[in-house]
């Protein structure tokens, strides 16, 4: 990464280059938002460094996991940071998903993860087996017999990390099917989301759902005023309603 693309980045999510780790962590999780629009807009999404990084800076848009990591990933490492991509299994139904179902950082000691949704707001120890005080709430690390790491959310897992570092092209083939299977998640419905000082906004297909605490209000949008809140809520500017066809 280029000075003048790391100087865009980091304005993109209003920090600087003395900003914190956790400070980084912070600003990207409460700026760049989770979302999926490209599914459904037929956008391919290609696991290339610069790629990930021009959507997130010049295209002002955000990503799922391999998107979100991969481009927080290069920033890091362009102001110095040692980063190793690690592969997760997702906790769903009862059951965790494939290799690769996620893509997560460790930077040191600490695990960093800005492309999971509803997810820690800073870094977690991944040394501490001890509950983890989080702005979300509470996380917690526990060991499996086969040496990965769950990763606990006030209680509920997650998803299982393995700690062998992986690099971004062996994400990719995850990256495809997570955009082309039917039953993906992925694939269900258009969403985008960011955390808020009070709870969390998300779109999900023509929904606006503003969560405030234990609270939520659920507003159905034409397809005029769903653009208007993608643009008004995310910074996102689409020319049309993101919708499989």
């Amino acid at each position: 990464m280029d000075d003048r693309t790391l100087d865009a980045y980091l304005a993109r999510i209003g920090a600087t280059r003395a900003s914190t780790l956790v400070e980084l962590h912070e600003l990207h999780v409460a700026s760049v938002p989770f979302e999926n629009l490209s599914i459904h807009l037929g956008e391919a999404i290609v696991l290339d460094e610069d790629l990930l990084v021009d959507k997130i800076v010049n295209r002002r848009r955000g990503g799922f996991c391999y998107e979100l990591n991969g481009a927080f990933a290069a920033l890091l490492r362009a102001l110095g940071h040692d980063v190793r991509m690690l592969s997760a299994k997702v906790f769903n139904d009862g059951a965790y998903g494939p290799p690769f179902d996620h893509m997560a950082l460790r930077v040191g000691d600490l695990l960093v993860d800005v492309g999971f949704g509803r997810f820690s707001l800073r870094p977690l120890d991944l040394v501490s087996r001890e509950d983890q005080h989080d702005p979300a709430g509470v996380f917690r690390m526990v060991d499996t017999p086969e040496g990965d790491v769950d990763v606990l959310f006030n209680g509920v897992p997650q998803y299982r990390l393995e700690l062998r570092p992986r690099a971004l092209e062996e994400f990719r083939a995850t990256c495809w099917y997570q955009q082309t299977w039917p039953e993906s998640p992925f694939r269900r419905g258009a969403t985008c989301s960011l955390p808020t000082a009070t709870g969390r906004i998300t779109i999900a297909d023509n929904k606006l759902i503003t969560t405030t605490g234990d609270d939520k209000v659920i507003e159905e949008l034409d397809d005029g005023a769903l653009l208007d809140a993608y643009a008004k809520h995310f910074g996102v500017v689409l020319d049309r309603v993101p919708r499989l066809g």
